[in-house]
């Protein structure tokens, strides 16, 4: 069984963080973001330090203590430094472009182009036709984001072609033989 809650959440020059109740908000550089914690844990704070300690020794506070650490480092994490997604998209003419601050546009072999909005919250750029970063203060949404833009083509495993993250390794498969 993990263990991850014993571990205090820092936080680091730039960041507040405030506790009212359950609720904890957390501002810095790049925006603010909240969250609402389990009755089943209690947060404290000590120093540049985050305490997250669950009530009683139940399964579901045990659960929600690894749980509510986690989510808590993450928001720390995203308001101080944020979060970044890269893509890379393979296949002839496929590319992507952003246009303005408002649409990124992907042509991945239909015979119309894909308009994706771009949510609030969320930058995307494209480096180059074929890379897309996506980043974020919300670790959640970031992959969210990075997970609808995958799943309008998704790398097959014969040629390859695709959007794919890009740190993901495809699996080949053999093609047909004479």
């Amino acid at each position: 069984m993990s263990r991850v809650g014993k571990y205090p959440v820092a936080v680091p020059a730039g960041v507040t963080v405030e506790i009212a109740g359950r609720e904890v908000t957390a501002k810095g550089k790049l925006g603010a973001l909240s969250l609402t914690v389990a009755d089943e844990v209690e947060i404290s704070r000590e120093d540049d330090k985050i305490w997250v300690k669950p009530r009683g020794d139940s399964k579901r506070a045990r659960m929600q203590w690894g749980t509510s650490r986690n989510l808590l480092r993450n928001m720390v994490t995203g308001v101080g430094q944020g979060y970044s997604v890269k893509l890379e998209i393979a296949g002839v003419g496929y590319r992507a472009a952003v246009e303005g601050a408002k649409a990124l546009v992907l042509q991945l072999g239909y015979s119309h182009e894909v308009r994706y909005p771009i949510p609030a919250g969320i930058s995307i750029a494209c480096a180059t036709p074929t890379q897309i970063e996506i980043k974020g203060a919300d670790r959640q949404r970031v992959g969210q984001v990075a997970a609808e833009i995958r799943a309008f083509r998704k790398p097959e495993p014969y040629k390859g072609k695709g959007i794919k993250y890009a740190n993901e390794q495809i699996v080949r498969k053999e093609g047909k033989k004479k």
